[in-house]
């Protein structure tokens, strides 16, 4: 997991990804500048694929982003194909919900992030992490 910090967020009229057709997974997700009175962003997806780093099987997943955001908000579509670069790394769901966390927290500087990472059952067993980190 990359974990250097941008010096800025990006501007929003360095958005890449939005407007474009991009039929390629991203690196980092992209920022807006947040509107006024909005306390609470959640995403839902309940199509986050990745590789189990043992036996190589697909693993899906339902994911929840919920964060606080301070002065800036995530751009949606690149949040997609953010999560998107995950289809075919091989990682355990509890380093997944940490490495989303860290990345909204690095890009967009919120208050908060709660990541919820619900992995179907695979052999009767259900696996759920939660990584939440504030500043």
């Amino acid at each position: 997991m990359d974990l250097s910090v941008p010096d800025q967020p990006a501007a929003p009229d360095a958005l890449t990804v939005l407007g474009s057709t991009v039929r390629h997974a991203i690196e980092h997700v992209e920022v807006f500048p947040a509107p006024a009175h909005v306390s609470t962003v959640r995403f839902t997806t309940d199509e986050l694929s990745s590789v189990c780093p043992v036996t190589q099987q697909p693993d899906l997943s339902h994911v929840v982003i919920e964060y606080s955001p301070d002065a800036h908000c995530i751009e949606s579509k690149s949040l997609k194909l953010y999560l998107w670069s995950f289809r075919d790394r091989a990682v355990f769901a509890e380093a997944l919900a940490a490495e989303i966390a860290g990345e909204v927290m690095l890009t967009a500087r919120p208050h908060r992030v709660r990541v919820t990472l619900t992995q179907r059952p695979r052999g009767g067993i259900e696996v759920q992490a939660v990584s939440e980190l504030s500043r």
